[in-house]
């Protein structure tokens, strides 16, 4: 796998997100307590960035999920499901910590469920 160094961990707040251009691709990286998550930073509905402009929400739940400020359309962070008006789900990408460095993987995306 290529993982690719993203951030420095310590520079990421709880409930923070950060964009990042990996390998050509547009990643967004969210932090829900000890959890990262890394998906594709462009909602299918209508190409907004979901880093950018999207709000976080349940991020006190199991299912955390991002919500496109443009249209409603919400994205969860574990599984890249949509909901309406986005029928298409978000890419997933592997995340991971080494040391305190966050490294996401786009070659290899996650099956989204």
């Amino acid at each position: 796998m290529a993982f690719v160094t993203v951030a420095n961990a310590n520079e990421l707040p709880d409930l923070g997100r950060i964009i990042a251009k990996v390998d050509g691709v547009w990643v967004a990286v969210f932090r829900v307590g000890d959890y990262y998550y890394a998906i594709e930073d462009q909602c299918t509905h209508d190409g907004e960035s979901l880093a950018e402009t999207g709000t976080l929400l349940d991020a006190d739940t199991d299912n955390p999920r991002v919500e496109c400020d443009r249209h409603g359309a919400t994205f969860e962070l574990k599984t890249g499901k949509p909901t309406f008006p986005a029928v298409v789900p978000v890419a997933r990408y592997p995340v991971r910590i080494e040391g305190d460095e966050i490294q996401v993987n786009v070659q290899e995306p996650l099956q989204t469920q």
